[in-house]
C-alpha cells in the first residue's frame, strides 16, 4: 500500500462500499510534518497523554508493553487529553529513537511534536497539529484503548495509511484486495485524463460521460 497515496487508496476503498465516504479519515488538523518521507503504513498502538500539572508519576512502560503486542510495522496513535491539546510533547528525539527500536515507523497525535531535525534524519514519521517547544509534565494516561484523534476513532491494531494529504483508516477486511483496487482506480483516472488532454476531447461527450446516472 505504500506504493499509493492516501487519496488513491481512499477512492479505492469507496469501490467496496463498506463505509460512508465522509468517514474513515482524520481532519486536516492533523498535519504531515515530514511529507518528504512518503507514505507511512502500520498497525495502530494507541495511548492517551496529558502534559499539564505535575503528576504523581510519569511511567511509560504500559505503552512500551502495548506496542510490543501489536503486529508490525507499528504506528503509535496518541490522543492528547489536555484542553487545548499540545501543551507538552511526548514526541522528540528520545521517544522517536525508543519507539523506532520497538518497531514503530511513526506517530500520529492531536498534540505536538519536537526535535524535528533529529526525527526527520532518522526517518521517523510525525503527524501532529504542529511543533512544540516543551515536554512539560507529559505522561501516558492509558495504553491499548480506543482513542479519538482528528475526529477519527482508532482502535488497537487498526491499519493506518498516512502521507502528505492526511491520515486514512484502512478497513482490514479489504486490505488484501486494496492494492489491486487502487490500480483499477488509477487506470480509470488516467484513461479519462488521457482523453481530456487529447485532440479527441469533446465537451458534450464529457458532460455525458460525467453525468450522474439515476
Amino acid at each position: 500500500m505504500k506504493r499509493f497515496d492516501s487519496p488513491t487508496l481512499s477512492n479505492a476503498i469507496e469501490t467496496f462500499d463498506i463505509r460512508p465516504r465522509d468517514e474513515g479519515y482524520m481532519s486536516m488538523d492533523i498535519r504531515c510534518i515530514f511529507p518528504e518521507l512518503g507514505p507511512m503504513v502500520g498497525y495502530a498502538a494507541t495511548a492517551t497523554i496529558r502534559a499539564r500539572l505535575r503528576p504523581a508519576h510519569q511511567d511509560q512502560t504500559a505503552l512500551y508493553q502495548h506496542v510490543r503486542e501489536v503486529p508490525g510495522p507499528r504506528v503509535v496513535v496518541v490522543e492528547d487529553l489536555d484542553e487545548p491539546p499540545g501543551h507538552g510533547s511526548l514526541w522528540g528525539e528520545v521517544n522517536a529513537t525508543i519507539f523506532g527500536a520497538l518497531g514503530c515507523c511513526g506517530c500520529v497525535t492531536n498534540g505536538c511534536v519536537r526535535d524535528l531535525k533529529e526525527a526527520r534524519e532518522m526517518g521517523f514519521h510525525f503527524f501532529a497539529r504542529g511543533p512544540g517547544v516543551s515536554h512539560a509534565y507529559v505522561r501516558v494516561e492509558s495504553a491499548g484503548q480506543p482513542v479519538i484523534v482528528g475526529g477519527l476513532r482508532v482502535r488497537p491494531t487498526d491499519l493506518i495509511h498516512a502521507d502528505q494529504h492526511g491520515v486514512l483508516l484502512v478497513p482490514r477486511e479489504i486490505a488484501g484486495e486494496l492494492p489491486a483496487a487502487a490500480e483499477r482506480v488509477v487506470a480509470a483516472e488516467q484513461s479519462l485524463l488521457s482523453w481530456v488532454r487529447s485532440s479527441e476531447f469533446d465537451a458534450d461527450e464529457l458532460i455525458e460521460r460525467r453525468r450522474v446516472k439515476h
